[in-house]
């Protein structure tokens, strides 16, 4: 509640102001800024706020005074009615300054125009008027963001302008919030459109705003009616930047005094107009000349990157004849050492081919004399068991031989006693024999120089079978064969003893021969042992061939690296001469774009801002103007035309801020930026 207006019957004259400001500050109902304002105001803002206040009672807002035994009740009633009353009054001062200064003007209204200002002001006391208070954790909230904040729900097209509210990073506080969200509505032309559906759903807005409401009352539909009329106006306003959060609503009465000289303002306002045209004109020009400074500086860059571009074009060249006579050289090299890698390789291969043909056959032979001897060997081994075996056989029949001459002494001496025994004996003899000439059979299996021995053996034990049968007969001649055994038994002893000493000469001999293989056998494997060396260093050699082999695979891939570059170096070559050629294809272009924009420049300096009045239709389209169809000037060539023909905005170097252009020069500066960026 920043005013209020008292009854009409209370209204003081300009004596009594000065008189009794001091008992009013006490007694009356003015507000602060009311209070200032009476200060400084003059006889012109009583007389057109008793006139303002006049009409408000005749439409029938502001009531008559209550008595005094009136109840508490029906006096904050009217209380309020009074305040809607004055809110309604004020708002419709402010629309009506707004669209005659708007119209007056014939451009788009910034941020910084008053009568937007105060309208804002003004409109945001109408919003606060009745809110409920909402308590939270922090205190008390009581801001007119969380009705407008329904409208994104109940209109979708208002969704775009709840998120770039939500979206800016200044905006703290949700008065802030509110303000920029209408001033987004204002720009959309939209802001009676979104009041009008909050008023149509007011079974929601009960939650924000008491019954007695000014939105909540018919003051709240006769101001939505009012803002249609704002739709006529253009404003372009800028949201960052601004401090919207500790903005202070204070209404400005000045704007809202009449004015005694209104020719004065009509000579201001042509004035203006021709300063208008003359800094458009001053703008056009200055524009002009940067973009036919730009194109210059464009041009010298232009110059200075193909000369560059010649420079390096040379050096480039210099560097790729270095770059073929080094290559030459490395190529050469490589040769040089890959014959001389070939040559070493061919002679190792063919040293290594005959050292190991060589070791072959020496392998070969060892192992067949390996293979002799060890066969040798086992066949010695052999005949040496045979002759042991032959040996204790032969000591086995010496010694029955033995025990046989003892029997046959025994018997000799005892053949008187019985003829029994002496068979007896001969047939033990018979079983001897019979051993003995199995014995002699294996004998003449394993050697066939026994065969005479064991056949005279054999026939001498016949000769004593046949003795033996004729022993009976002949008693007499056996001690002659008894002589005769004595002696063969000697000879065999001799020949037994014979064969022992030829037996162990050739043990003897076999043992040397032993010796001299195991000797041999230590050479071949101190033989084995060096060539086992010799192979260990054919293998460090060929392992170093082997590295030989792979640094000279790393040459070839050294090569072939080269020669990318040098591919690679030809490629750079031949684009930057198609980038030349492109440079000197742009240099001619830009030739031409120059003279098409000294042209366009020409034709632009014949261009004029035309007054509002010279024009009644559009020029674009040919339509004529009318209330509905409006009048916007092109802020680049100065003609006028209608909305639908001048749609579009861009940012011009006369203005700091995106500006209504005309769909002829929109295409043609699109067109120039377009070539500027190419």
């Amino acid at each position: 509640k920043d005013f209020e207006i008292i009854d009409r019957k209370e209204i003081p004259s300009t004596a009594e102001l000065k008189n009794e400001e001091k008992e009013k500050t006490e007694e009356g109902r003015w507000s602060a800024p009311i209070l200032s304002l009476a200060k400084k105001a003059s006889e012109n803002l009583a007389l057109s706020y008793g006139n303002a206040l006049k009409s408000a009672s005749l439409v029938g807002f502001i009531p008559k005074a209550v008595s005094n035994d009136s109840t508490a009740k029906t006096s904050a009633r009217y209380h309020t009615m009074e305040e809607r009353a004055n809110l309604m009054n004020m708002m419709k001062l402010s629309i009506k300054i707004l669209i005659q200064s708007a119209l007056s003007l014939g451009r788009t209204l910034d941020s910084d125009f008053p009568p937007l200002q105060q309208f804002f002001v003004v409109l945001e006391h109408c919003l606060k008027h009745g809110l409920k208070v909402k308590k939270t954790f922090i205190g008390q909230n009581k801001s007119f963001f969380g009705p407008l904040e329904l409208v994104e729900k109940l209109c979708p097209e208002a969704s775009d302008i709840a998120t770039s509210v939500k979206n800016l990073p200044e905006l703290k506080t949700a008065v802030g919030r509110g303000r920029a969200w209408l001033y987004l509505a204002l720009m959309q032309k939209k802001l009676a459109d979104y009041l009008k559906v909050l008023l149509d759903h007011k079974h929601l807005l009960s939650e924000f705003y008491e019954p007695d409401a000014l939105m909540m009352e018919e003051e709240g539909a006769v101001i939505v009616g009012l803002l249609v009329g704002l739709n006529v106006i253009d404003a372009n306003l800028c949201l960052k930047g601004e401090d919207l959060d500790s903005q202070v609503g204070v209404i400005d009465f000045s704007l809202y005094l009449k004015e005694t000289q209104d020719s004065d303002g009509k000579q201001d306002g042509g004035i203006t107009a021709v300063l208008d045209q003359k800094h458009y004109v001053e703008e056009l020009n200055r524009h002009l000349s940067c973009t036919v400074a730009d194109l210059q500086n464009k041009i010298d860059c232009l110059e200075k990157t193909n000369s560059k571009l010649q420079e390096e074009l040379a050096a480039a060249t210099d560097r790729i004849g270095a770059l073929q006579e080094e290559q030459q050289q490395l190529k050469q090299q490589n040769e040089l050492i890959r014959e001389r890698s070939e040559k070493s390789v061919e002679v190792t291969k063919e040293d290594t081919k005959v050292e190991l043909d060589t070791y072959k056959q020496s392998r070969q032979g060892l192992d067949e004399m390996y293979s002799d001897v060890w066969k040798q060997l086992k066949e010695e081994k052999k005949i040496r068991m045979e002759l042991e075996k032959e040996l204790e056989l032969q000591i086995g029949m010496k010694t029955e031989m033995e025990i046989a001459m003892k029997l046959l002494e025994k018997d000799t001496h005892e053949k008187q006693d019985t003829l029994v025994a002496l068979r007896q004996q001969l047939e033990e003899v018979k079983a001897i024999n019979l051993q003995m000439f199995h014995k002699s059979q294996n004998a003449e299996c394993s050697l066939q120089q026994k065969t005479e021995a064991i056949s005279s053996f054999e026939g001498k034990t016949n000769e004593m079978m046949s003795s033996m049968k004729q022993m009976e007969e002949r008693l007499q001649h056996a001690e002659k064969a008894r002589q005769a055994a004595e002696e063969r038994c000697t000879k065999m002893k001799q020949e037994l003893a014979g064969r022992l000493d030829t037996c162990r000469q050739q043990m003897s001999q076999l043992d040397n021969k032993c010796s001299t293989l195991e000797k041999e056998l230590k050479y071949e494997k101190e033989q084995r042992q060096s060539l086992q060396k010799e192979l260990h260093q054919e293998k460090d050699a060929t392992s170093l061939l082997k590295t030989e082999l792979q640094q000279m695979e790393g040459l070839k891939k050294e090569l072939r690296k080269l020669q990318d570059e040098k591919q690679h170096l030809e490629k750079v070559c031949e684009e930057q001469e198609q980038a030349l050629q492109e440079m000197g294809l742009h240099l001619s272009q830009s030739k031409l774009k120059m003279e098409d924009i000294k042209e366009v420049n020409k034709a632009l300096k014949g261009h004029t801002w035309l007054k509002d009045d010279e024009a009644t239709h559009c020029k674009q389209c040919e339509k004529e103007f009318s209330i509905s169809r409006r009048k916007h000037h092109c802020r680049n060539c100065g003609d006028i035309f209608c909305n639908t023909c001048s749609s579009n905005e861009l940012a011009l170097p006369s203005y700091p801020k995106p500006v209504r252009v005309c769909d002829t020069c929109h295409t043609l500066l699109l067109q120039r930026c377009s070539s500027n960026s190419s």
